[in-house]
């Protein structure tokens, strides 16, 4: 089980395929929302750490101002910090930046599952 402070950083190329505009969330070539979602997701991820086997993390939350933009080419890194442990619910802390530019911040929560008993009930 991660414990509060657990921390780890995700970084990224902005490439053509990450924009607004290739993601389909806007017209504009820059850094789209869905990405940012992504790459702070993919730090939470990253910063539970490894667990037992037979065990996942899924996604239940996402809270993501997203208040700057970044271009194609932008090396941009995504950070989580663990703030908060409810039971199974991991809250994180999420930023992400390039060089000093914030350009996104929130929480983002995850929840801890077996993956066999989860993925049976999608079948």
């Amino acid at each position: 089980m991660p414990e509060i402070g657990a921390a780890a950083t995700h970084t990224h190329v902005v490439t053509e395929a990450d924009t607004a505009l290739a993601l389909g969330s806007g017209d504009v070539p820059v850094l789209g929302t869905p990405k940012v979602v992504a790459l702070v997701e993919r730090a939470s991820i990253l910063a539970v750490g490894d667990l037992p086997d037979g065990e996942t993390t899924l996604g239940t939350s996402i809270d993501v101002r997203h208040v700057a933009p970044a271009p194609v080419g932008a090396e941009v890194v995504a950070t989580a910090e663990l703030v908060g442990i409810e039971g199974r619910s991991l809250r994180f802390r999420v930023t992400l930046a390039w060089g000093e530019r914030l350009l996104a911040s929130g929480t983002h929560t995850r929840v801890l599952v077996d993956r066999d008993r989860f993925l049976a009930r999608v079948r």
